[in-house]
């Protein structure tokens, strides 16, 4: 697997798109350090564009690399390899590359503006943290949905919209929700809606860790009482960890079954 790995990370990291990928973080990393003028302002910034943007990169990704490779993917199901090394090197391959694309793209100028002198350096830590699990996380779910569907179209239609329920569709629902069921106690029903969806937990905790978790209203102060503390914080990271750890299960559940 670690071969297979290897393999996976160098191919991607010569491809144009890993280097488009990485030179696009890091001119948003200069223009927003250049415009604001303000290491913490553009945290807040680059949060709504990472929270957006990195789980569309990489379900894209994943699905274009599984479909792409499949060719090289039968000739080495040919040889005496297990399935689940051939398919958990490839993810581990495409999201560490993007997870390093993203790091590497966006610290290199916060690092030469002076991030490790500020006080901003955890809120940007968990930034990177977080970027790095939704790229793990939705690598992962693009790998499962492109080894439930052997037509690329398909493929493609379901990734790009999982990714549109999970950032978009989601958020209407539950707010419609919170509106409809205003009249009875949201407490619980808000904790566990957000903790169901990788993308709103997320941006939860990195609002809070913002403190700027008053914009959210009554909504901010429930996870704030929940997620602020440090039971809170732990079990989200557990949650993210989670998140990572099913879909690849499931990577490894349909490779052995899958007819190829």
């Amino acid at each position: 697997m670690l071969k297979i790995l290897k393999y996976s990370f160098f191919d991607l990291m010569r491809s144009r798109w890993s280097y488009v990928y990485f030179l696009f973080y890091l001119l948003l990393g200069v223009v927003l350090l250049f415009l604001n003028n303000d290491l913490s302002k553009a945290v807040i910034t680059l949060m709504n564009v990472i929270i957006v943007l990195v789980p569309l990169i990489g379900t894209i990704f994943g699905v274009m690399y599984y479909y792409n490779s499949k060719e090289f993917t039968e000739l080495l199901l040919a040889q005496p390899v297990k399935r689940s090394s051939i398919f958990l090197g490839q993810y581990l391959g495409v999201a560490l590359s993007l997870s390093m694309s993203l790091i590497i793209g966006l610290g290199l100028p916060f690092v030469f503006y002076g991030i490790f002198n500020s006080g901003a350096i955890w809120d940007f830590s968990l930034l990177l943290v977080t970027g790095a699990f939704l790229t793990l996380i939705f690598t992962a779910l693009a790998f499962v949905i492109a080894l439930a569907n052997e037509n690329k179209i398909k493929g493609f239609g379901y990734a790009i919209l999982l990714w549109l329920f999970m950032a978009v569709i989601y958020d209407g629902i539950f707010l419609m929700s919170l509106v409809y069921f205003e009249e009875y106690p949201l407490d619980t029903f808000s904790l566990v809606a957000t903790m169901l969806n990788p993308v709103d937990l997320s941006r939860v905790l990195i609002l809070l860790k913002l403190d700027i978790s008053a914009l959210l209203g009554y909504t901010g102060a429930v996870f704030q009482k929940f997620f602020g503390t440090s039971f809170g914080f732990i079990l989200s990271t557990l949650l993210l960890v989670i998140w990572v750890a099913v879909p690849t299960f499931f990577i490894q559940h349909m490779a052995k079954r899958k007819d190829f």
